[in-house]
């Protein structure tokens, strides 16, 4: 099996910065795309930002020029360096992966979601 752990949320004032973390662990053979998901209160979970294994970037409309996604292959690692935060980004974040496991078999991974709130 394949865990993600997500970490570095919290309480920020808008204009801040912040950066999550996420480490994949488990029974991975090769990772691809990693991301970064948030999902409103009542609403569907939207993509932030994804990166592939070869590092190309993918961003929503509303977190570019804010937001960058970077990833460690060789730590399993995904992050997601925040600034000028808005009230807007309050949500709970989710990492996502995927890749193949062990014996081969393709993955869709999720992390448990991490708090967001940037209020003043």
């Amino acid at each position: 099996q394949v865990q993600l752990v997500e970490s570095g949320g919290g309480v920020v004032q808008p204009g801040g910065i912040l950066r999550l973390s996420c480490a994949a662990s488990g029974t991975i053979f090769s990772l691809g795309d990693m991301g970064w998901f948030r999902q409103f209160p009542g609403k569907e979970r939207e993509l932030v930002a994804t990166t592939s294994s070869s590092g190309s970037r993918h961003y929503a409309d509303s977190v570019k020029g804010r937001f960058t996604i970077s990833r460690d292959n060789a730590k399993y690692m995904v992050y997601l360096q925040m600034s000028s935060l808005r009230p807007e980004d309050t949500a709970v974040y989710y990492c996502n992966a995927k890749g193949l496991e062990r014996w081969r078999s393709p993955f869709n991974g999720w992390g448990q979601g991490i708090q967001v709130t940037v209020t003043s």
